[in-house]
């Protein structure tokens, strides 16, 4: 059975934060057996999209392995904490767009996967497509 992945980040109505601030959170994963999980991947990154080439940057990355001998406890949710960087800010153009996430991969054994994301917005830059030109 492939897992359900909840993410959820701490103490916030919205999902903006500001370069600097810290983004913490947890991940809760149901149904599923432990026996069946082989490694967790908790990756807090950007990837463009628009025209021209993709890019994606990772800004925190943490692994949990089975195989090196992490204890993968699913009866509490897991929790992540970073300190977000400067840049890129989050960005929503007309031709290019830079969007922000958290996102938890889950290895099952198998070679099976399943993986969850929640954007956020890193900054407060204006959607240029709502911007009224004088």
């Amino acid at each position: 059975m492939v897992p359900s992945i909840t993410i959820t980040l701490d103490g916030r109505g919205g999902r903006q934060y500001a370069p600097g601030e810290t983004l913490a959170g947890s991940y809760r994963l149901e149904p599923v057996g432990m026996e069946s999980i082989s490694a967790i991947e908790i990756s807090i990154l950007w990837y463009t999209e628009g025209k021209g080439s993709e890019d994606m940057g990772i800004h925190e990355f943490w692994r949990l392995s089975v195989d090196s001998g992490d204890w993968i406890d699913l009866r509490r949710p897991g929790r992540f904490s970073t300190t977000l960087p400067q840049t890129p800010l989050s960005y929503h153009g007309i031709t290019l767009r830079i969007h922000w996430c958290v996102r938890i991969r889950v290895f099952l054994t198998g070679n099976r996967e399943s993986m969850e994301e929640l954007p956020f917005l890193l900054g407060n830059l204006p959607d240029v497509r709502t911007l009224k030109l004088n």
